[in-house]
């Protein structure tokens, strides 16, 4: 009898692909239907905000940022900001601190609703794309009434925010959050217990605790194997050690437990967001007071010609940084986002530099898919949450 002889094919998934979360291309070695090896490759949204950051003044580079990981704009932009005001020696106002909290988890809950929109549609369940881009619109209209923006608002600046909080503004967010639970029920009652769902994401795509730290990987992807690292409770900012929230986890590693982790984090995002907005007055204190970043009021100090012409200064020549570096770290929709920042002195920084979580999750996916099916090939990746601009910038 004649041996039987099998081959493996060679095959391109993207960088055009519906279910790749941007333009990422994946050389896939196939046995049948079984992923023997997978080559991921990057690059092709690749835009230099890094090294374009350079050339631009300190301020100028809080709209670059936020076009990196485009939907956690705003997580960005804090790191930034955070890391500039170390080097600078600012503290912030409470008042801008709980404005900032409270900006951040509104991102936090938005972008993990294009996550889950997405993700259930890619497995099959397309009606849920839908529901999720309705509730993250109200996220973008409370952007839009902030800063006139509705996807990078760069609302977040050095020495603060761009301006005080508009009118209305109270009212909408709390609207949200009144709102927004009844539909995480929806949610959950469309998919959690749902029997094709469970089927496509329950052992599938399984990464242990050891193998997560090996890579590299944090946030929703490592707290789905067992890891309790979360910035905002190890290496706290803007006050979040004086917010009352828990830290998601499970111990499966699978597509299921990252589902799982990302929608209890939604729900604790809306706990955050009900502590920082009864925490914020009408008004108040929207920046810091240091003349170096801020222009200072007429009335304060400086005569009203002097004040002009220190806004002239800050908003044309631009403040300069004391020399120095500095990395800090805030926790993204994706997990830990880090930025380092290194100045020359100048009103310029001589160099940016980002932690990107999305890169650390597509250099793990060959871990997460070969040996398993290439029809799961597709739910691993949503489960990874990756966005390229993340990891090309």
């Amino acid at each position: 009898m004649a041996e039987l002889r099998t081959e493996t094919m060679t095959v391109n998934m993207g960088p055009q692909h519906p279910s790749t979360h941007g333009v990422l291309r994946l050389v896939l070695e196939l046995d049948g239907e079984v992923v023997r090896s997978a080559t991921p490759t990057i690059g092709y949204l690749h835009t230099g905000i890094e090294k374009t950051a350079e050339q631009k003044k300190w301020q100028q580079v809080v709209p670059l940022v936020e076009r990196m990981d485009y939907l956690g704009a705003q997580s960005n932009s804090l790191a930034y900001a955070l890391a500039v005001e170390k080097l600078l020696g600012l503290e912030m106002p409470q008042r801008v601190k709980d404005i900032r909290v409270l900006i951040a988890e509104l991102q936090r809950i938005a972008s993990h609703l294009i996550w889950l929109g997405t993700h259930a549609m890619e497995i099959g369940a397309v009606s849920m794309l839908f529901y999720a881009i309705r509730e993250r619109e109200l996220l973008l209209n409370i952007n839009e009434l902030l800063a006139g923006f509705r996807f990078f608002p760069s609302y977040i600046r050095v020495g603060g925010l761009r301006e005080d909080l508009p009118r209305g503004f109270h009212q909408a967010v709390r609207a949200f959050l009144d709102r927004f639970p009844e539909k995480m029920d929806e949610f959950e009652g469309l998919l959690s217990e749902n029997d094709i769902f469970m089927r496509r994401t329950q052992g599938v795509g399984v990464l242990s605790h050891e193998d997560a730290l090996a890579w590299g990987l944090l946030g929703p992807i490592a707290r789905a194997s067992g890891s309790d690292y979360d910035v905002r409770r190890y290496f706290p900012y803007s006050g979040y050690e004086t917010y009352d929230f828990a830290v998601p986890t499970q111990t499966e590693g699978d597509v299921y437990a990252r589902y799982c982790v990302r929608m209890q984090e939604m729900r604790e995002s809306l706990t955050i967001c009900r502590q920082a907005i009864d925490r914020i007055t009408l008004a108040g204190a929207w920046s810091c007071e240091d003349p170096r970043v801020v222009p200072p009021p007429k009335d304060k100090v400086y005569t009203e010609m002097e004040a002009l012409i220190q806004h002239f200064l800050i908003y044309s020549q631009g403040f300069t940084v004391p020399a120095g570096d500095v990395y800090v770290p805030v926790e993204g929709p994706r997990g830990e986002h880090g930025v380092y920042v290194v100045s020359d002195g100048t009103n310029r920084p001589w160099r940016v530099k980002m932690r990107a979580p999305s890169l650390m999750a597509i250099q793990a996916l060959p871990r997460l898919i070969q040996g398993g099916l290439i029809a799961d090939v597709v739910a691993v990746i949503g489960s990874n949450d990756v966005v390229m601009g993340d990891c090309d910038r």
